[in-house]
C-alpha cells in the first residue's frame, strides 16, 4: 500500500488495473471523465472542478488520493463519501478473483471507484492521478479532457530525476485527439507537452496564458474568504471570485479550473458564470476537501497544510510571510522517501520546530528528522507523536503567534 509503505507498493504497469476493469465489465467506459495529473495542485483543482459541476446541477463523481481521515474520502459523489456497505459488498463479491490478480491497494481502489461511479450513473467523474500519469492505475480511462497542473520535483525514484523526465511521465495521460490543459507554462517542460500533444493530435491549452489572477487577498465578512479578480482575453476582468479555500497559492490553480470549464462549455456543457462562482466559493462545503491552508483554531492561529515537496513548501513559506504573526511555531513530520535536505534548507531558520513522526511505517523517524534539520540550522525538540508536538506548540505559542502543522499529508491527517 503506497500510502503506508511507499515505493515498494508501486506497480509500474497497468496489467492488474486492466484485468480488474475487465472483471468488473469495464465500468470506466460507462461515464464521462476528466483526468487530472500534476505535481502540486491536482487535488485542489479536482475539487474545484467537481464543485463547479455540482453547482451546475450535475451528478459528479470525484476520485482523489490519498485520504486524510477516512478511506472513503477517495470516492465521492456530489460530496458524499461512498457508503461503508458498498465497499464491504464490493470486496466480498470480488475477493476470490482479486486474490488471483493480486492487485495493489491502489489498483483495487481504482476498480472500486469506477464500479461505483458506473453503478450510480454519474453524469461525469473527476479522476485524479495517484502518482505520475503514464503508468498510474487511473490511466485506463478515455476522458473528455486531460489536465496537468504543473511539474516540480517529487518521487524522484519512481518518476525521474529531472523536470523533463517527470513531465514525460505526467504527459502519459495525453490521449489521441483529447484536449489537454496545462496549468503552468514552464520553460523546462513545455516542449515535452507540446510534442506529446502534437504526436497525439491533441489540442493543447496553457491555462496561464488564458487567465491571470490578480488582487489576490483574504477578505473577512462573516468568515474568511480568499478573494481574487481574474483577467481573461484582452486583459479585461472576467471574474471576481471568492473561495473558502484559503491558500494564496490557489491563484495558480484557478486559471486551470477556468480553462477546463471553458473547454467543457465549448463541448456541449452548460456551466454558467454563477455556477463557476458558487462552485469555487463553496468548494469545501460541497466536496469536503481538507488540509489545504486549513485553520484549526485561533489565538494562537493554528493552520495545517499538506504541502510536502519543494514547490509545495515554497508556496507554504510564501503564505506564512503573508500571514500576520509574531513568532512562528512549526510542527514538522516528513516521510522517509523524500529528498528532505532540499526541503529543510528552504524552511525558516527563525521558527521553533516541533519534530514528530506520523503513525505510519513510511514516516521518517523524528530523531533522524531533527538531526537533518539541525544540519541546516533549524532548532527544536523531538516529540513522541504529532498530537504531542501540536499540544506543546499550542502551549508555547502566545496569542499572536502562528502555529503551522505540515511536512507531509500524513502529519496533517492526524490533526485535521
Amino acid at each position: 500500500m503506497f500510502q503506508r509503505i511507499g515505493s515498494a507498493a508501486y506497480k509500474a504497469n497497468l496489467d492488474n488495473t486492466i484485468a480488474i476493469c475487465k472483471l468488473l465489465g469495464n465500468p470506466e467506459n460507462k461515464f464521462k471523465s476528466i483526468h487530472i495529473a500534476g505535481t502540486n495542485g491536482k487535488g485542489s483543482t479536482s475539487h474545484f472542478i467537481a464543485s463547479i459541476l455540482q453547482s451546475a446541477g450535475l451528478k459528479v463523481g470525484l476520485y482523489t488520493s490519498p485520504h486524510l481521515k477516512d478511506f472513503r474520502e477517495r470516492i465521492k459523489i456530489n460530496g458524499e463519501m461512498i457508503s461503508q456497505q458498498y465497499v464491504v459488498d464490493f470486496v466480498e463479491k470480488h475477493k476470490n478473483n482479486f486474490e488471483k490478480i493480486q492487485p495493489s491497494f491502489f489498483e483495487m481502489t481504482v476498480g472500486l471507484a469506477f464500479d461505483y461511479f458506473a453503478s450510480q450513473q454519474v453524469d461525469i467523474a473527476v479522476i485524479e492521478v495517484g502518482l505520475g500519469g503514464r503508468l498510474d492505475s487511473t490511466n485506463v480511462i478515455s476522458p473528455i479532457c486531460s489536465v496537468i497542473t504543473n511539474i516540480s520535483f517529487d518521487h524522484f525514484a519512481l518518476l525521474g530525476d529531472t523536470l523533463q523526465k517527470i513531465a514525460e511521465e505526467k504527459a502519459g495521460i495525453i490521449k489521441s485527439g483529447t484536449p489537454v490543459i496545462i496549468g503552468e507554462m514552464q520553460e523546462e517542460t513545455a516542449t515535452v507537452f507540446i510534442e506529446k500533444a502534437k504526436r497525439n493530435k491533441a489540442p493543447i491549452i496553457f491555462a496561464d496564458e488564458k487567465f491571470k489572477a490578480f488582487n489576490v487577498q483574504h477578505v473577512n465578512k462573516e468568515k474568511l474568504f480568499l478573494s481574487m479578480d481574474i483577467l481573461g482575453g484582452e486583459q479585461t476582468v472576467r471574474f471576481h471570485l471568492e473561495s473558502e479555500l484559503l491558500g494564496l497559492y490557489q491563484q495558480k490553480n484557478i486559471p486551470t479550473v477556468l480553462s477546463t470549464i471553458e473547454l467543457l462549455n465549448s463541448n456541449g456543457f452548460h456551466i454558467s458564470e454563477k455556477n463557476i462562482c458558487d462552485g469555487i466559493k463553496n468548494v469545501i462545503t460541497q466536496t469536503g476537501l481538507l488540509g489545504r491552508w486549513q485553520i484549526l483554531s485561533q489565538e494562537p492561529l493554528v493552520i495545517a497544510d499538506c504541502g510536502h515537496n519543494e514547490a509545495g513548501i515554497k508556496e507554504v513559506i510564501k503564505q506564512i510571510k503573508n500571514t500576520s504573526h509574531h513568532s512562528l511555531h512549526f510542527v514538522l513530520g516528513m516521510v522517509n522517501d523524500k529528498d528532505i535536505s532540499t526541503i529543510l534548507s528552504l524552511l525558516p531558520k527563525d521558527a521553533n520546530y516541533y519534530f514528530c513522526k506520523a503513525d505510519i511505517p513510511r514516516a521518517l523517524n523524528a530523531d533522524e528528522l531533527a538531526n537533518q534539520a539541525q544540519k541546516v540550522g533549524l532548532k527544536g525538540n523531538v516529540y513522541g507523536s504529532v498530537k504531542d508536538a501540536l499540544s506543546e506548540a499550542r502551549h508555547q505559542a502566545k496569542p499572536n503567534d502562528l502555529v503551522i502543522v505540515g511536512g507531509s499529508t500524513f502529519t496533517v491527517a492526524e490533526v485535521v
